[in-house]
């Protein structure tokens, strides 16, 4: 009887040890303690710590993970992630709230292998700090990474902005100790309106955080945060090397060159505008997407004109995001600029023929005026040129009135 009295005692033990673990760390496990956030001084950049449960600090059954939650405010969404650290670090939009949550979760031999978690969380909700002027943040800020060869990143300035403020830019990403501010500032009047970063200054394919505030004199200006990816910000140049040809009677045929620098080819995609005039007038415009720099399109002699433009951009297979390039030139079939040239060579020859007309009616002129200052010299100095044109009309005059006689004709009345 004090054997099986001694096992039933040490069950009893073993059940009401198992209970208060349970009680614990299972159903009624409890959330982490002690949880804080440690601002690093990286334009957002935070460390998130904790505790495990008081209950759990001499289990060695189970080791505990826990189930952390952020709210991310750059990409309006939940975070969520286990780990069995109890340190994290996030990035934050310090103008916005931090919302964090942490759950405890146990698994292993105290659980029987079944994954328990604790049924309520520690939650942590931090309110940005009120700083800066109302209605001085930077609005419309925008980066573009032009040909993947720099970023060019602006701003406007907000509506309550004092003429006088200056307004600074920093940025921050993972390789960087701390934030840095702008290496080339664009200016416009005199006033700094964005940033210029040349050559590779800035890694692709990682978050970078920029911050832009300032100061004036009636107080610092209010914060404003941004985050992008520079690779999602490429705005590739306008094609501007287009070849138009025929290469049947049915067939057109419209090729340009891919833009050069370190833009990878199997990442480009383009969008041709093709306006096209028919032969009884009517006019169509049609958009074709297309991957390879070339195009076949049917052709008639019939057609009286078909004009391109073409743009591009870097595909969604390559990016999560790009930039459509501007507009090319528009070329044509027939050539605009050829057509234009044969009507400007016929203008320039008529104008020719003009100059040529001008000159002899010139010189016709002067011959006569020549020819008349000589007769008036032989004639002698008492008579007058204009004596000369009632004689020879005079004279003109006799000889016809002789001749009318002399044929036997005779006019009834003679007027002078």
């Amino acid at each position: 009887m004090a054997n099986k009295s001694g096992v039933l005692h040490s069950l009893m033990l073993i059940f009401i040890t198992w209970r208060g673990n349970m009680r614990c760390c299972a159903i009624t496990v409890d959330p982490p303690e002690d949880l804080a956030v440690l601002d690093s001084g990286r334009l957002g950049q935070m460390q998130i710590t904790w505790s495990p449960p008081s209950c759990l600090t001499k289990m060695t059954e189970c080791l505990p993970q826990y189930q952390l939650e952020y709210f991310n405010t750059y990409k309006n969404n939940w975070e969520i992630l286990r780990t069995p650290s109890r340190t994290y670090g996030a990035q934050f939009d310090p103008s916005k709230d931090v919302h964090i949550r942490v759950y405890t979760i146990l698994n292993g031999e105290c659980t029987n292998n079944t994954m328990i978690m604790s049924e309520n969380c520690t939650e942590m909700i931090l309110k940005p700090p009120s700083t800066g002027l109302l209605g001085t943040e930077a609005k419309a800020f925008i980066c573009v990474y032009h040909n993947m060869e720099n970023l060019e990143c602006s701003w406007t300035r907000g509506l309550k902005t004092p003429p006088s403020a200056l307004q600074n830019l920093y940025f921050w990403h993972r390789s960087l100790d701390q934030a840095v501010e702008c290496p080339s500032y664009i200016l416009s009047g005199g006033v700094r309106k964005g940033c210029n970063f040349p050559g590779k200054s800035l890694p692709e394919f990682t978050d970078i955080y920029f911050c832009v505030n300032g100061s004036s004199r009636d107080g610092p200006l209010k914060a404003t945060f941004f985050s992008l990816q520079i690779q999602n910000q490429v705005k590739v140049t306008a094609p501007d090397k287009l070849h138009l040809q025929t290469s049947s009677d049915t067939e057109l045929e419209f090729h340009w060159e891919n833009p050069t620098g370190r833009l990878p080819a199997h990442c480009l995609e383009w969008e041709v505008r093709h306006h096209h005039v028919g032969a009884d007038g009517k006019i169509s415009l049609n958009h074709i997407h297309t991957e390879k720099p070339s195009l076949t399109l049917p052709f008639s002699n019939s057609s009286k004109r078909n004009c391109f433009k073409v743009r591009s951009r870097l595909n969604s297979y390559c990016v999560d995001q790009s930039f459509w390039s501007d507009w090319s030139l528009e070329t044509c079939h027939p050539d605009v600029d050829s057509r234009e040239t044969t009507l400007g060579r016929e203008m320039n020859s008529v104008s020719i023929y003009i100059y040529i007309a001008v000159v002899i009616i010139v010189v016709l002129v002067v011959c006569l005026c020549v020819w008349a200052a000589v007769n008036m010299r032989k004639s002698g100095p008492q008579k007058k040129v204009v004596s000369l044109l009632p004689k020879l009309l005079t004279n003109n005059l006799s000889q016809r009135v002789s001749k009318i006689y002399s044929g036997k004709k005779t006019c009834t009345d003679v007027v002078i």
